[in-house]
């Protein structure tokens, strides 16, 4: 289980208005709930925010939050963005407690080289990159591996081959397809355009087939 300590300040006022002033001053207005407890709002520090999420999986790694000296153990559940800019705008945590599971992402990681790939020149085709787990906190792993060793061409992986830890239930469906050796796609060859031989004559043209003129058409009398 991955888990990092932050910092967190309760504040005591909220709305539009007050979540505005906080995040032009350099704040981000966040919120706790969980288990038996009412919302209680909070304020983060922006900067020290985005440094922490540059170097966590934060959907399936525990934060130890100090909110003024009391602890809470909590997930990152929500972390609402602008729509355009390049701006993080609220951010929901939700308290964990011990016993009690949840349901988190963790990423896969691909782990060797398919033997399609190695010997037959495949393309390993990556179709999840994370699943879906339901489990204790104190068990969250960081990862679930996806051995893609043995995997020929025109092999896949699916959700029912993954070795997960012991307490850990996988929530997608056993049958869906994690990835897949694909055969390396032929080079599409173009036509070859023929030039015409010195000196060859050229395609007659059609006659040209007019209507006689009336006149024309006439026979003497």
């Amino acid at each position: 289980m991955a888990s990092v300590k932050f910092s967190a300040t309760p504040r005591t006022d909220a709305g539009t208005g007050v979540a505005r002033k906080l995040r032009q001053s350099g704040q981000l207005p966040a919120v706790i709930y969980g288990h038996g407890r009412e919302p209680q709002p909070l304020v983060l520090n922006t900067r020290d925010f985005e440094k922490l999420l540059d170097k966590i999986s934060y959907g399936s790694t525990v934060i130890e939050l100090d909110i003024a000296g009391t602890p809470a153990v909590t997930l990152i559940r929500e972390v609402q963005r602008h729509p355009f800019k390049k701006m993080i705008l609220h951010v929901d945590f939700q308290e964990l407690v011990a016993g009690e599971k949840v349901t988190v992402s963790v990423p896969l990681v691909f782990v060797g080289v398919p033997d399609g790939v190695r010997n037959s020149g495949g393309i390993l085709d990556q179709v999840m990159h994370e699943i879906s787990i339901h489990v204790d906190p104190a068990l969250i792993p960081n990862h679930v591996d996806v051995d893609v060793t043995p995997l020929a061409i025109g092999h896949s992986f699916h959700v029912g081959d993954l070795k997960l830890p012991e307490g850990v239930e996988v929530l997608d469906e056993p049958g869906t397809t994690i990835c897949v050796v694909s055969a390396p796609k032929a080079a599409v060859e173009e036509t070859p355009v023929v030039a015409a031989e010195p000196g060859a004559e050229a395609p007659a043209e059609p006659e040209l087939i007019r209507k006689a003129k009336a006149e024309d058409a006439e026979t003497e009398k």
